[in-house]
Protein backbone atom coordinates (compact mmCIF):
# COMPACT_ATOMS: atom_id res chain seq x y z
CA UNK A 1 0.00 0.00 0.00
CA UNK A 2 2.69 2.36 0.59
CA UNK A 3 4.23 2.09 -2.76
CA UNK A 4 0.81 2.66 -4.12
CA UNK A 5 0.86 6.11 -2.48
CA UNK A 6 4.46 6.22 -3.57
CA UNK A 7 3.80 6.01 -6.94
CA UNK A 8 0.41 7.89 -7.15
CA UNK A 9 2.49 10.76 -5.41
CA UNK A 10 5.20 10.69 -8.12
CA UNK A 11 2.44 10.93 -11.03
CA UNK A 12 1.07 14.17 -9.23
CA UNK A 13 4.08 15.52 -8.88
CA UNK A 14 4.81 14.75 -12.92
CA UNK A 15 1.21 16.73 -13.68
CA UNK A 16 1.89 19.33 -11.01
CA UNK A 17 -0.98 18.59 -9.69
CA UNK A 18 -1.03 21.60 -6.95
CA UNK A 19 -1.29 24.34 -10.08
CA UNK A 20 -5.19 22.72 -11.29
CA UNK A 21 -5.82 25.48 -8.90
CA UNK A 22 -4.97 28.04 -12.07
CA UNK A 23 -7.69 27.06 -14.47
CA UNK A 24 -10.39 24.97 -12.52
CA UNK A 25 -11.83 27.83 -10.38
CA UNK A 26 -12.70 29.51 -14.13
CA UNK A 27 -14.46 26.82 -15.18
CA UNK A 28 -16.92 26.68 -12.20
CA UNK A 29 -17.23 30.43 -12.58
CA UNK A 30 -18.43 29.62 -16.22
CA UNK A 31 -20.56 27.17 -14.84
CA UNK A 32 -22.27 29.50 -12.05
CA UNK A 33 -22.96 31.87 -15.04
CA UNK A 34 -23.99 29.55 -17.47
CA UNK A 35 -26.43 28.04 -14.95
CA UNK A 36 -27.39 31.78 -13.68
CA UNK A 37 -26.57 30.29 -9.91
CA UNK A 38 -25.16 27.21 -8.79
CA UNK A 39 -25.58 24.11 -11.59
CA UNK A 40 -26.76 20.63 -10.33
CA UNK A 41 -24.44 18.71 -8.20
CA UNK A 42 -24.06 15.97 -10.81
CA UNK A 43 -23.03 18.17 -13.46
CA UNK A 44 -20.26 20.25 -10.92
CA UNK A 45 -18.93 16.73 -10.72
CA UNK A 46 -18.37 15.81 -14.14
CA UNK A 47 -16.53 19.24 -14.89
CA UNK A 48 -14.41 18.09 -12.60
CA UNK A 49 -13.61 15.02 -14.23
CA UNK A 50 -13.22 16.71 -17.29
CA UNK A 51 -11.07 19.10 -16.09
CA UNK A 52 -8.97 16.96 -14.17
CA UNK A 53 -8.61 14.55 -16.93
CA UNK A 54 -7.74 17.25 -19.61
CA UNK A 55 -4.90 18.57 -17.62
CA UNK A 56 -3.58 15.42 -15.95
CA UNK A 57 -3.49 13.98 -19.66
CA UNK A 58 -1.87 17.28 -20.78
CA UNK A 59 0.60 17.50 -18.21
CA UNK A 60 1.80 13.93 -19.04
CA UNK A 61 1.51 14.34 -22.34
CA UNK A 62 3.84 17.80 -22.11
CA UNK A 63 6.24 15.98 -20.13
CA UNK A 64 6.88 13.15 -22.53
CA UNK A 65 7.11 15.33 -25.54
CA UNK A 66 9.85 17.40 -23.70
CA UNK A 67 11.55 14.78 -21.73
CA UNK A 68 14.84 15.39 -23.95
CA UNK A 69 14.78 19.34 -23.34
CA UNK A 70 13.90 18.87 -19.85
CA UNK A 71 16.98 16.50 -19.36
CA UNK A 72 19.25 19.14 -20.83
CA UNK A 73 17.79 21.95 -18.75
CA UNK A 74 19.15 22.22 -14.93
CA UNK A 75 15.92 23.16 -13.62
CA UNK A 76 13.70 20.72 -14.97
CA UNK A 77 16.27 17.72 -14.95
CA UNK A 78 15.36 16.49 -11.79
CA UNK A 79 11.77 15.88 -12.87
CA UNK A 80 10.04 12.25 -13.00
CA UNK A 81 10.34 11.58 -16.70
CA UNK A 82 14.46 12.71 -16.93
CA UNK A 83 15.61 10.95 -13.70
CA UNK A 84 13.90 7.50 -14.54
CA UNK A 85 10.95 7.65 -11.88
CA UNK A 86 8.33 7.37 -14.21
CA UNK A 87 9.11 5.68 -17.67
CA UNK A 88 7.92 6.60 -20.98
CA UNK A 89 5.47 3.58 -21.91
CA UNK A 90 3.96 4.14 -18.16
CA UNK A 91 3.68 8.02 -18.65
CA UNK A 92 1.90 6.91 -22.03
CA UNK A 93 -0.38 4.87 -20.25
CA UNK A 94 -1.57 7.44 -18.03
CA UNK A 95 -2.10 10.20 -20.66
CA UNK A 96 -4.04 7.74 -22.43
CA UNK A 97 -6.24 6.60 -19.41
CA UNK A 98 -6.50 10.98 -18.74
CA UNK A 99 -7.94 11.56 -21.75
CA UNK A 100 -10.20 8.47 -21.87
CA UNK A 101 -11.67 9.65 -18.60
CA UNK A 102 -11.83 13.46 -20.14
CA UNK A 103 -13.95 12.44 -23.00
CA UNK A 104 -16.16 10.15 -21.03
CA UNK A 105 -16.76 12.54 -18.60
CA UNK A 106 -17.37 14.72 -21.89
CA UNK A 107 -19.88 12.18 -23.08
CA UNK A 108 -21.75 12.37 -19.65
CA UNK A 109 -22.50 16.41 -19.79
CA UNK A 110 -23.74 16.48 -23.72
CA UNK A 111 -23.09 15.53 -27.20
CA UNK A 112 -21.67 19.22 -28.02
CA UNK A 113 -18.80 18.82 -25.24
CA UNK A 114 -17.66 14.96 -26.58
CA UNK A 115 -18.14 15.90 -29.86
CA UNK A 116 -15.57 18.64 -29.22
CA UNK A 117 -13.58 16.63 -26.80
CA UNK A 118 -10.78 15.40 -29.75
CA UNK A 119 -10.55 19.53 -30.46
CA UNK A 120 -9.18 19.99 -27.18
CA UNK A 121 -6.98 17.28 -27.04
CA UNK A 122 -5.08 18.43 -30.04
CA UNK A 123 -5.12 21.51 -29.00
CA UNK A 124 -3.20 20.40 -25.80
CA UNK A 125 -0.93 18.41 -28.61
CA UNK A 126 0.00 21.07 -30.88
CA UNK A 127 1.03 23.68 -27.55
CA UNK A 128 3.91 20.88 -26.34
CA UNK A 129 5.60 21.41 -29.72
CA UNK A 130 4.78 25.14 -30.84
CA UNK A 131 7.94 26.58 -28.77
CA UNK A 132 9.79 24.29 -31.23
CA UNK A 133 8.92 26.96 -33.64
CA UNK A 134 7.06 30.00 -32.74
CA UNK A 135 7.60 32.53 -29.62
CA UNK A 136 3.54 32.76 -29.49
CA UNK A 137 3.63 28.98 -27.37
CA UNK A 138 2.23 31.41 -24.81
CA UNK A 139 -0.75 32.53 -26.66
CA UNK A 140 -1.47 28.43 -27.81
CA UNK A 141 -1.37 27.67 -24.23
CA UNK A 142 -3.79 30.31 -23.05
CA UNK A 143 -6.02 28.79 -25.82
CA UNK A 144 -5.72 25.18 -24.41
CA UNK A 145 -6.26 26.65 -20.79
CA UNK A 146 -9.45 29.07 -22.37
CA UNK A 147 -10.97 25.93 -23.20
CA UNK A 148 -11.92 25.75 -19.55
CA UNK A 149 -14.49 28.09 -19.12
CA UNK A 150 -16.24 27.79 -22.92
CA UNK A 151 -16.25 23.77 -22.05
CA UNK A 152 -18.07 24.14 -18.71
CA UNK A 153 -20.35 27.04 -20.25
CA UNK A 154 -21.16 24.51 -22.98
CA UNK A 155 -21.29 21.49 -20.58
CA UNK A 156 -24.72 23.56 -18.73
CA UNK A 157 -25.81 25.33 -21.85
CA UNK A 158 -25.14 22.24 -23.98
CA UNK A 159 -24.37 25.64 -27.09
CA UNK A 160 -21.56 27.44 -27.67
CA UNK A 161 -23.02 31.30 -27.15
CA UNK A 162 -20.67 34.42 -28.06
CA UNK A 163 -21.34 35.59 -24.88
CA UNK A 164 -18.44 33.62 -23.33
CA UNK A 165 -16.15 34.90 -25.55
CA UNK A 166 -14.74 37.61 -23.17
CA UNK A 167 -14.17 35.39 -20.14
CA UNK A 168 -12.51 33.28 -22.75
CA UNK A 169 -10.02 35.52 -24.09
CA UNK A 170 -9.42 36.82 -20.58
CA UNK A 171 -8.52 33.19 -19.54
CA UNK A 172 -6.33 33.78 -22.90
CA UNK A 173 -4.45 36.86 -22.27
CA UNK A 174 -4.27 35.95 -18.18
CA UNK A 175 -2.53 32.77 -18.97
CA UNK A 176 -0.12 34.30 -21.71
CA UNK A 177 1.02 37.12 -18.93
CA UNK A 178 1.80 34.93 -16.58
CA UNK A 179 3.76 31.79 -18.39
CA UNK A 180 5.63 34.72 -19.70
CA UNK A 181 6.73 35.33 -16.41
CA UNK A 182 7.70 31.68 -15.88
CA UNK A 183 9.02 31.61 -19.25
CA UNK A 184 11.88 34.50 -17.47
CA UNK A 185 13.74 31.65 -15.53
CA UNK A 186 14.47 30.00 -18.92
CA UNK A 187 15.69 32.46 -21.29
CA UNK A 188 19.13 31.64 -21.39
CA UNK A 189 18.50 28.03 -21.72
CA UNK A 190 16.01 28.78 -24.56
CA UNK A 191 18.73 30.46 -26.49
CA UNK A 192 20.87 27.99 -25.95
CA UNK A 193 18.72 25.02 -27.18
CA UNK A 194 16.49 27.02 -29.89
CA UNK A 195 13.34 27.15 -28.25
CA UNK A 196 11.60 30.04 -28.86
CA UNK A 197 8.99 32.40 -26.51
CA UNK A 198 9.12 35.76 -25.81
CA UNK A 199 12.01 36.11 -22.70
CA UNK A 200 13.94 34.65 -25.67
CA UNK A 201 13.06 37.10 -28.31
CA UNK A 202 12.59 40.36 -26.45
CA UNK A 203 14.53 40.15 -23.41
CA UNK A 204 13.79 40.88 -19.53
CA UNK A 205 12.51 44.24 -19.75
CA UNK A 206 10.31 44.13 -22.95
CA UNK A 207 8.58 41.11 -21.79
CA UNK A 208 7.28 42.72 -18.45
CA UNK A 209 6.07 45.18 -20.27
CA UNK A 210 4.23 43.16 -22.33
CA UNK A 211 3.57 40.78 -19.60
CA UNK A 212 1.57 43.48 -17.80
CA UNK A 213 -0.02 44.81 -21.09
CA UNK A 214 -1.73 41.22 -21.56
CA UNK A 215 -3.23 41.36 -17.80
CA UNK A 216 -4.41 45.30 -18.26
CA UNK A 217 -6.24 43.56 -20.92
CA UNK A 218 -7.29 40.54 -19.03
CA UNK A 219 -8.77 42.50 -16.14
CA UNK A 220 -11.06 45.05 -19.09
CA UNK A 221 -11.98 41.81 -20.59
CA UNK A 222 -13.37 40.60 -16.86
CA UNK A 223 -14.75 43.61 -16.29
CA UNK A 224 -16.72 43.54 -19.77
CA UNK A 225 -18.01 39.83 -18.81
CA UNK A 226 -19.06 41.34 -15.92
CA UNK A 227 -21.09 43.88 -18.15
CA UNK A 228 -22.17 41.40 -20.57
CA UNK A 229 -23.49 39.64 -17.98
CA UNK A 230 -25.44 42.12 -15.43
CA UNK A 231 -22.97 41.68 -12.85
CA UNK A 232 -22.03 43.79 -10.03
CA UNK A 233 -21.97 43.93 -6.33
CA UNK A 234 -19.40 41.06 -4.92
CA UNK A 235 -18.25 40.98 -8.68
CA UNK A 236 -17.09 44.71 -8.33
CA UNK A 237 -15.29 44.39 -5.19
CA UNK A 238 -14.23 40.91 -6.48
CA UNK A 239 -12.51 42.31 -9.41
CA UNK A 240 -11.09 45.29 -7.31
CA UNK A 241 -9.23 42.81 -5.26
CA UNK A 242 -8.17 41.08 -8.40
CA UNK A 243 -6.73 44.56 -9.55
CA UNK A 244 -4.59 44.61 -6.39
CA UNK A 245 -3.58 41.18 -6.90
CA UNK A 246 -2.28 41.94 -10.24
CA UNK A 247 -0.42 45.38 -9.10
CA UNK A 248 1.21 42.89 -6.29
CA UNK A 249 1.81 40.39 -8.96
CA UNK A 250 4.00 42.59 -10.67
CA UNK A 251 5.70 44.13 -8.11
CA UNK A 252 7.24 40.62 -7.64
CA UNK A 253 9.98 40.92 -10.38
CA UNK A 254 11.72 43.47 -12.01
CA UNK A 255 14.40 43.44 -14.52
CA UNK A 256 17.27 43.82 -11.66
CA UNK A 257 15.30 41.26 -9.79
CA UNK A 258 13.62 37.85 -10.91
CA UNK A 259 13.55 36.14 -7.17
CA UNK A 260 10.16 36.60 -7.03
CA UNK A 261 9.24 34.65 -9.75
CA UNK A 262 7.95 31.71 -8.47
CA UNK A 263 5.45 33.43 -6.00
CA UNK A 264 4.24 35.77 -8.90
CA UNK A 265 3.59 32.80 -11.07
CA UNK A 266 1.81 30.36 -8.55
CA UNK A 267 0.83 32.16 -5.11
CA UNK A 268 -0.49 35.18 -7.24
CA UNK A 269 -2.85 33.61 -9.82
CA UNK A 270 -4.05 31.29 -7.06
CA UNK A 271 -5.56 33.98 -5.35
CA UNK A 272 -6.73 35.70 -8.57
CA UNK A 273 -8.74 32.53 -9.96
CA UNK A 274 -10.14 31.45 -6.68
CA UNK A 275 -11.08 35.34 -6.00
CA UNK A 276 -12.70 35.41 -9.39
CA UNK A 277 -15.04 32.63 -8.82
CA UNK A 278 -15.93 33.25 -5.17
CA UNK A 279 -16.95 36.89 -6.05
CA UNK A 280 -18.56 35.81 -9.38
CA UNK A 281 -20.50 33.16 -7.29
CA UNK A 282 -21.52 35.31 -4.31
CA UNK A 283 -22.80 37.88 -6.67
CA UNK A 284 -25.76 35.29 -7.60
CA UNK A 285 -26.21 33.83 -4.96
CA UNK A 286 -25.74 37.13 -2.16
Amino acid sequence: MRALFQKISIYLRMIKFSHSIFALPFAFTAAVIAASGVPSLERILWIAVAMAGARSGAMGLNRIIDRKIDSANPRTSGRELPRGAIKVAEASIFVAVSFGVMAFAAYNLNPLCFRLSPVAIAVLFLYSYTKRFTWASHFVLGLSISAAPIGAWMAVRGTFNIEVLPLGIAVVFWLAGFDVLYALQDMDFDRRFGLHSIPQKLGIRKSLYLARIFHVVTFILLVLNGMVFGLNGFYLVGMIIIAGLFLYEHSLVSVDDLSGLGKAFFNMNGYISMTFFLFTLMDYIG
